[in-house]
């Protein structure tokens, strides 16, 4: 079993709280190495039990699959944290508010998950069901209904992932259109050929399959309703790939139920996983993949390797490559 105490050697590294190695929340134990390499680590287990003597000597915070929670009664007792790295892009579970009132820095590592995320969004199998049904027999000629090649692709979200899917998708000549807060630069949109739609309901309405590539905030809670839904063409496939809440669920049921649209794809849904019963799990017209976007072994050492970078800028007064602004 692998531990963390402090020993001789590693006293003049500075301490980073994890929440534990192994298990399923905890740190992987083939990044383990790497991290000694910078740091002193410090579990929470460890933390909790001798707190008085380790409270000062940790400077940062790795948070990975969102463990350790990061509330006012941990950071209250870590008088000399300068940083909170998180591995992955998401932020929602971290109170940004809460973290900078100590004057605490948030990182994130939005490079790593790029291709893996990417990837997915072509990689779920739409044949699933046919393939797997005890009622197949045989595979009819016209159960795929779109083909991808030459379909319109609308992105929602064209940040760093939502990029990577664009190229992607221009290798399968794809005709491409995005919706983003800020439009791209023409050189760009040019390299992949992608078409700016300002707003989001043209791009909904001219779209066969629309990926949902955002970061879950306040505005994009429940961005695709039923209104949104009821744009889409009956044939076309919603696909999600960056978190759950970004969709009315319910809307989406009732939208897959009457044919509103022909199918959605989902790497991600709330809760995760969905309550055994849940009508998604039921309908036919539905593939559901366990967030697995950024659960290749490259993307994971990658946000390992992104979120130790930025930590170690923040302890060393350097530029932040992935600094996590509260506005």
């Amino acid at each position: 079993r692998l531990h963390c105490n402090l020993r001789s050697g590693t006293k003049n590294l500075p301490g980073v709280l994890i929440s534990e190695i192994g298990g399923a929340f905890g740190v992987l134990e083939s990044h383990v190495e790497f991290l000694k390499k910078h740091f002193t680590l410090i579990t929470m287990k460890e933390f909790q039990e001798n707190q008085k003597e380790l409270s000062e000597k940790i400077k940062s915070v790795f948070v990975f699959e969102r463990q350790p929670i990061i509330d006012r009664e941990l950071l209250e007792s870590l008088p000399n944290l300068k940083v909170v790295g998180n591995s992955g892009v998401g932020v929602n579970h971290l109170d940004l508010k809460l973290i900078s009132s100590f004057g605490v820095k948030v990182t994130n590592t939005p490079h790593a998950v790029s291709d893996s995320t990417a990837d997915i969004g072509h990689g779920i199998n739409a044949g699933h069901f046919i393939a797997t049904s005890p009622d197949t027999t045989h595979f009819a000629v016209d159960w795929l209904g779109v083909e991808v090649t030459r379909a319109t692709l609308g992105i929602i979200g064209m940040g760093s992932i939502g990029y990577q899917v664009a190229k992607r998708a221009k290798a399968f000549h794809m005709n491409i259109l995005y919706h983003n807060r800020n439009r791209r630069k023409e050189e760009e949109e040019k390299e992949v050929g992608a078409t700016y739609c300002k707003n989001m309901e043209d791009l909904l309405q001219q779209s066969d399959f629309v990926m949902l590539v955002v970061n879950l905030t306040p505005e994009t809670q429940k961005l695709i309703g039923k209104r949104q839904l009821e744009l889409m063409k009956p044939t076309a496939t919603l696909i999600n790939i960056c978190r759950g809440a970004v969709v009315d669920q319910d809307a989406l049921v009732d939208a897959l139920q009457k044919g509103t649209i022909r199918a959605a794809a989902l790497d991600v849904t709330y809760p995760e996983p969905l309550p055994r019963d849940h009508l998604l799990l039921k309908l036919k017209n539905v593939i559901i993949t366990p967030h697995i976007g950024t659960a290749t072994v490259q993307a994971l050492r990658m946000m390992t390797e992104e979120a130790i970078e930025n930590i170690l800028a923040v302890l060393n007064d350097l530029p932040i490559p992935s600094e996590v602004i509260h506005k």
